[in-house]
């Protein structure tokens, strides 16, 4: 009976083990030698934990696969959300992380939806703490018949500054002229899978424009994104592919 009750234990407890054990993490040091761990959780969303400030970017839970219970994650400091479309604005996954001192910054659609978080638009820049500031860029499709998916001006990329350590999150968009204006950057996550993003072209005309030092491809779906690691390939850009399809 023992052993019986042992079994189903297991059985139980394995496949939480392993969802938690399959998110990839990467680990960054900051220029005071505070520590940044990202880790990937599927397509948009992102968990990022700088020096224990949780912060989460489009959290997305259970309906859209891999299902993500955010109930078990650590509660939030920071949200942050691109735009309203419904594979990076879930209200449950953020009700699940959230508190009332959770710092919550959206685009003005997502407002319009949620009556909730601190707007911004293209250009604005929030300082969350001393040594975190949160800058929203602009992200939108320039592809002629594609422009109504993500229109100029409606929705956000973010950059994450920590310590002086800088994250982009392009959000949803092309490879727009504002990204000559993007420097300086750690890490940098680029979407890619048209016709709603950017094609493996794109990103890598992209990559070579910010010239991260590591590129995060994400928001991929099918898209062959080994490619990108191809025609990267001497850049002294670093690109790693996390399974954010």
């Amino acid at each position: 009976m023992k052993k019986f009750l042992t079994l189903v234990l297991m059985s139980l407890i394995l496949p939480c083990l392993t969802a938690s054990a399959q998110r990839k993490t990467d680990e960054f040091t900051t220029k005071s030698g505070k520590k940044i761990t990202i880790t990937c959780i599927k397509h948009a969303s992102i968990e990022i934990n700088y020096n224990g400030t949780e912060i989460e970017v489009d959290p997305v839970g259970m309906w859209l696969k891999p299902e993500t219970d955010y109930a078990t994650f650590p509660k939030a400091n920071i949200i942050l959300v691109t735009h309203e479309h419904k594979d990076h604005f879930d209200r449950a996954a953020i009700h699940e992380i959230r508190t009332p001192a959770t710092s919550i910054y959206v685009n003005q659609a997502v407002y319009g939806h949620f009556k909730n978080g601190l707007v911004m638009q293209n250009g604005d820049t929030r300082r969350y703490a001393a040594d975190i500031t949160i800058e929203a860029v602009p992200a939108y499709n320039t592809t002629p018949g594609r422009e109504e998916f993500h229109p100029k001006g409606r929705d956000n990329g973010y950059i994450l500054t920590l310590d002086g350590f800088r994250i982009y999150i392009a959000g949803d968009t092309e490879d727009i002229p504002e990204m000559a204006d993007i420097k300086d950057i750690d890490v940098a996550f680029l979407p890619c899978n048209q016709p709603y993003t950017m094609t493996v072209d794109q990103v890598v005309n992209a990559a070579k424009i910010i010239k991260p030092k590591v590129l995060f491809p994400y928001h991929y779906n099918d898209t062959p994104v080994h490619q990108i690691n191809m025609k990267l390939y001497g850049s002294g850009i670093d690109v790693r592919i996390r399974d954010y399809k």
